[in-house]
């Protein structure tokens, strides 16, 4: 796999140095965020507003599980 650098322009992906690319090649597009996201008002998100599409999404989860999240998710022995 080869990394090529660039940046979005309008809405386009333009890479950083001229590169002849195939017609069709397959491509893998890894944003690295440099700058915090904010939102609308120019703050930055809260935990809550970021979290917010899963937040009581889980179910069927033993009543301890939050107490318990090391032996559930690693095997360690229940406290």
């Amino acid at each position: 796999m080869t990394l090529f650098r660039g940046h979005v322009e309008k809405g386009v992906i333009v890479l950083d140095e001229e590169h002849e690319l195939p017609e069709g090649a397959p491509v893998t597009v890894s944003v690295a965020m440099t700058a915090p996201v904010t939102t609308v008002s120019g703050q930055s998100p809260s935990l809550y507003d970021r979290l917010e599409s899963i937040i009581g999404k889980a179910q069927n989860l033993p009543a301890d599980a939050s107490a318990n999240k090391r032996h559930y998710l690693y095997g360690h022995p229940k406290t």
